[in-house]
């Protein structure tokens, strides 16, 4: 293989490149005839599978645009909802946070009016059980009382003393009658 390439590329040098002239021998007209049909042939071929292609990437390229327009819709819907979601936690907190203050004013009221019942209820029984103990003094004192006199009245009474306190009684009260 190498013995003919050195061959023909020896011819070549001998003669040098030159132009062909004849269109005969050449076969130009076999080469342009041979080109126009493949031209001819080759561009409605290629045509038709530029077109298809050309359709699906338009196809594409609507169908894309669509979507980024649907997308647009759904994300303005979102940002919507989302801004009414803010604005309804914002009253749902604004709502606890006034909720909260009045339980704490109703705890710290429940706890004054508490306060207040349980010492007017423990000077009641303050009171209570400062006339209890009066009066359990009073009855001894009284009870005692009647006994010391007693006893000073049996001791210093005589039997005659007795009988003039007796009589005296019944006038009193037979007058009175």
């Amino acid at each position: 293989m190498m013995q003919t390439f050195y061959l023909i590329a020896n011819q070549h040098l001998k003669e040098g490149f030159a132009f062909n002239t004849d269109f005969l021998e050449a076969n130009v007209i076999n080469i342009v005839i041979l080109l126009s049909g493949l031209i001819y042939v080759l561009r409605k071929f290629l045509g038709s599978i530029l077109n298809v292609r050309q359709e699906k990437v338009l196809s594409a390229i609507s169908e894309s645009e669509e979507r980024l327009q649907q997308a647009k819709v759904r994300l303005a819907e979102a940002e919507k909802q989302l801004n009414q979601t803010q604005i309804i936690i914002g009253q749902i907190i604004k709502e606890a946070e006034g909720t909260a203050q009045k339980v704490h004013e109703s705890i710290l009221a429940q706890g004054k009016s508490d306060i207040e019942r349980l010492t007017i209820a423990g000077k009641a029984s303050i009171l209570t059980a400062e006339y209890q103990v009066k009066q359990q003094i009073q009855q001894q004192i009284i009870s005692l009382a009647i006994n010391k006199v007693t006893s000073e009245l049996q001791n210093q009474v005589t039997p005659s003393m007795q009988a003039n306190i007796i009589n005296s009684s019944i006038d009193q009260l037979g007058g009175k009658l």
